[in-house]
């Protein structure tokens, strides 16, 4: 009996370099870069300042192109797009999380998180339905109407990981989502990112944090534009994970907002500017 074929990845990047002019002198931030990432994967990308990882983010985000090479996602071909499919690209498929929230100030946590759907021209009602229920997964619904100065950080990150959620994305990629955050709350942060992997979302964590990297299941490495190392974390063999640390992330997990499985990919990205009338 013929077994059925792999899955393709849910993205992959075959032979990608990107170069950049800086005066006189050819910067190769990336060199010959192979990667594919399958669907429902956690997958943290590290290295050190230099190494290319802030580059590698940009080109998976479709916030840039690559010099050479092909990047796949989600069976389009982005390599060779236009800057308004690139932005259709990244409304639709990728959510993103930044370190420093990029929420607007003037409005509250349910408009902020509707933003992105605003947009993308869907009606009132419907925005304002799905916005509280991607604020209901990060537990934040009952402060919908607080604005960002109003908020702790790690409601504010919560509130920023709602509206990566609301456009129902095929993968959240996530810039140093804890670097602006005590350790506790970054714990919680990381917790609510397992509750995400859990119920089948794919994640990208950038960071240079070791303990936030070993989070996710599987690790790139990279140094000086190129992939050094690409494998699982295995927890067994790791002081960090073990039976203590454990079930500290068992309790963390707990205590940590709920999520209930939902409907798969499609749809927004954040924003680069606010609409003239957001409750309209």
């Amino acid at each position: 009996m013929n077994s059925a074929p792999p899955e393709a990845p849910l993205l992959s990047l075959t032979d990608v370099s990107k170069h950049y002019r800086l005066g006189g002198q050819v910067v190769r931030a990336l060199e010959g870069f192979d990667l594919e990432i399958r669907a429902g994967e956690y997958v943290s990308i590290m290295g050190p300042s230099g190494s290319g990882k802030s580059t590698l983010m940009h080109l998976l985000g479709c916030l840039d192109l690559p010099t050479r090479g092909d990047y796949v996602l989600d069976g389009v071909s982005v390599a060779g797009l236009g800057d308004d499919r690139l932005a259709e690209i990244r409304g639709r498929k990728i959510g993103f999380v930044f370190q420093t929230f990029n929420l607007l100030p003037r409005l509250n946590a349910l408009e902020n998180v509707a933003l992105p759907l605003t947009y993308q021209g869907i009606p009132r009602a419907e925005r304002q339905t799905r916005a509280l229920e991607a604020l209901a997964q990060v537990e934040l619904d009952q402060r919908a109407d607080h604005r960002p100065s109003e908020l702790s950080g790690g409601e504010r990150q919560r509130v920023a990981i709602a509206r990566a959620l609301v456009i129902r994305p095929a993968i959240v990629l996530a810039d140093e989502p804890t670097g602006n955050l005590d350790s506790k709350v970054g714990r919680e942060i990381l917790a609510l990112f397992d509750r995400l992997h859990a119920v089948g979302k794919t994640l990208i964590v950038v960071t240079h944090d070791e303990g936030v990297a070993r989070r996710a299941e599987r690790i790139v490495r990279l140094r000086d534009g190129h992939k050094v190392e690409d494998g699982p974390v295995l927890r067994e063999h790791d002081a960090d994970y073990g039976p203590l640390a454990a079930a500290e992330e068992e309790a963390e997990a707990e205590a940590a907002p709920g999520l209930p499985a939902e409907a798969s990919e499609s749809d927004p990205a954040p924003p680069a500017r606010e609409p003239d009338d957001p409750s309209g």
